[in-house]
């Protein structure tokens, strides 16, 4: 009988298990590790993204820095120019604290030294008052019907020659006399009337003509006629008229009216003359106060503007409408653009064997 074969585990079914579970373990691992792969390959390229960002953070934040410290320097240069020019100005300053102490007292010991010049002239005043009064009068007493009152006791050598029997006070009422400068002049013509009457210029002619009248002879006559684009006597309905110099009423009453006058117009000196002559019996003595050449003649002007021979025309003609043997004293107001008027002026009266007088602000 034939001999059995006992068992055998290990048979070719069992190689075949085994061989297939290994196989399997290594797809596993084989499939894992791809995986692992590309998930390493995504995370490699993400973390590589966040690196540059983080190193463009970082250049920027150096260059931002660079930027920051050139900044930080230049401030801190101004800032040393700043303290720099801030001592020099304290000390600039301080320097003119001690010139103008220097000057305080320099104009204190000049304020002091003028006050005694003041004193002293007040003295010497009241001694040459007190002299003068100790001296016989040589006036006749009573002879002034008037009195002019200016500011202190100034006295002028005026050589107007106050005298004569008919005297004629002819006076410029154009707009000119409003100021001495062209700028006012325009600025006051265009002013109601009560404002130009408080006119510097113009308060002065009014003084000098009040004045005036305070000195003339007590036996004569006289008479004040203005002038601008027209010519006529202050007082309406006195035309050819003469008045009375012992006449106190109408010494007041002429004042009063050239009072109330208020400059406008041209210049018209060939008016103001003619109406002098056509005066019966025509005046002996004429005393003239004017600030500059006509700016107008016996004909209207053809257009607005005069130039400077214009004017010189105008005035050779309206010396013709003036008798010659007249004597013509000129008190002149200088204003500004008329260079010529004061040799003009000086040599009519020069020919006329009158006196020219160009006063100071302050006169009379």
């Amino acid at each position: 009988m034939a001999r059995r074969r006992s068992p055998n585990v290990f048979g070719l079914a069992f190689l075949d298990a085994m061989t297939c579970g290994l196989g399997a373990v290594v797809l596993l691992y084989m499939i894992i590790n791809a995986n692992v792969g590309v998930r390493a390959n995504d995370l490699h390229e993400d973390l590589s993204a966040e690196v540059d960002r983080l190193e463009e953070e970082v250049l920027e934040g150096s260059r931002n820095l660079v930027r920051l410290r050139n900044t930080t320097e230049d401030i801190d240069d101004t800032s040393r120019i700043t303290q720099g020019l801030s001592r020099r100005l304290l000390e600039t300053l301080e320097a003119i604290r001690e010139e103008l102490a220097t000057y305080e007292n320099t104009t204190l010991a000049r304020r002091e030294h003028l006050n005694k010049l003041k004193t002293d002239l007040k003295t010497l005043e009241d001694k040459a008052r007190r002299l003068s009064a100790s001296q016989p009068s040589q006036e006749t007493p009573g002879d002034r019907l008037r009195t002019f009152v200016g500011d202190g006791d100034r006295q002028y050598l005026t050589g107007l020659k106050i005298g004569g029997e008919r005297i004629l006070i002819l006076v410029d009422t154009s707009a000119s006399m409003l100021d001495a400068t062209i700028v006012n002049i325009i600025r006051l013509r265009n002013l109601p009337e009560a404002r130009k009457r408080k006119a510097r210029k113009w308060r002065q002619v009014v003084a000098t003509v009040d004045w005036l009248t305070t000195q003339l002879p007590r036996s004569s006559q006289f008479q004040v006629y203005t002038f601008a684009d027209s010519a006529g006597p202050v007082v309406p309905g006195d035309t050819g008229a003469w008045r009375s110099a012992g006449n106190r009423k109408a010494l007041d009453e002429t004042v009063d009216a050239l009072r109330e006058a208020a400059p406008a117009g041209g210049t018209n000196l060939y008016a103001g003359l003619a109406a002098a002559a056509a005066m019966r019996p025509p005046p002996d003595n004429v005393i003239l106060l004017v600030d500059g050449l006509p700016t107008r003649g016996a004909r209207e002007p053809s257009r607005g503007k005069v130039s400077g021979k214009e004017r010189l025309k105008h005035f050779d003609r309206a010396l013709r409408a003036h008798p010659s043997r007249t004597p013509i004293n000129v008190i002149l107001f200088p204003m500004e653009g008329d260079p010529m008027a004061a040799s003009a002026y000086w040599k009519l009266a020069l020919a006329t064997r009158g006196s020219f007088l160009a006063p100071s602000r302050d006169w009379p």
